[in-house]
């Protein structure tokens, strides 16, 4: 038979929260991640590549601090991008219902499959299972894809900055939004 005319397989996705250290192999495909994801301007605040020491030493103290949670997804196995939600510090009692979520990423080579809808998704139930109500997130002007991801999954923008970053020697605007989740 013509392997050529066989149904192609769907690809293998998953979304886990990491609770444990990386394994080497998970800290490098992150970091593999990573650097695809800033080489096509996406790199949630880098601008050019770190050298991979830093980038290694970057996600094993993302992994250790207490108030952030590491979310993966994985394409066939592979960890391909990843987003982070941060639990306010115990002296905010005041924003204690409200968390955020940071550095939400799809590596290009996995876009397409509804990865970073999965980590949204995710963040968001771990943030309603931690007994918060409200996410709050910023981006720059200049992520379109992320801002129709926030956007079409209910967040409304509340405010602008127009000095959020500096890209290329340019100002660059910033939108921050907030969503209120459902109790359930």
């Amino acid at each position: 038979m013509d392997v050529s005319t066989q149904p192609k397989a769907a690809p293998l996705l998953s979304v886990a929260l990491t609770l444990d250290p990386l394994s080497e192999s998970d800290l490098q495909d992150l970091c593999d991640a990573t650097d695809a994801a800033i080489k096509a301007g996406g790199g949630f605040g880098w601008l050019d590549l770190p050298a991979r020491e830093v980038l290694e030493r970057f996600w094993q103290g993302v992994i250790v601090m207490p108030l952030r949670q590491l979310f993966v997804a994985r394409l066939d196995g592979v960890i391909c991008g990843c987003c982070q939600l941060i639990r306010p510090p115990q002296n905010n009692e005041a924003q204690r219902h409200a968390a955020q979520i940071t550095g939400l990423f799809v590596t290009p080579w996995a876009r397409g499959h509804g990865l970073s809808r999965m980590l949204l998704e995710a963040a968001e139930a771990q943030a309603a299972k931690l007994g918060h109500s409200v996410i709050n997130l910023d981006v720059r002007e200049s992520m379109a894809h992320a801002i129709a991801l926030y956007e079409g999954s209910g967040y409304v923008q509340f405010g602008t900055h127009p000095y959020y970053a500096v890209v290329d020697g340019q100002f660059v605007a910033g939108r921050y939004y907030t969503k209120k989740l459902d109790a359930s």
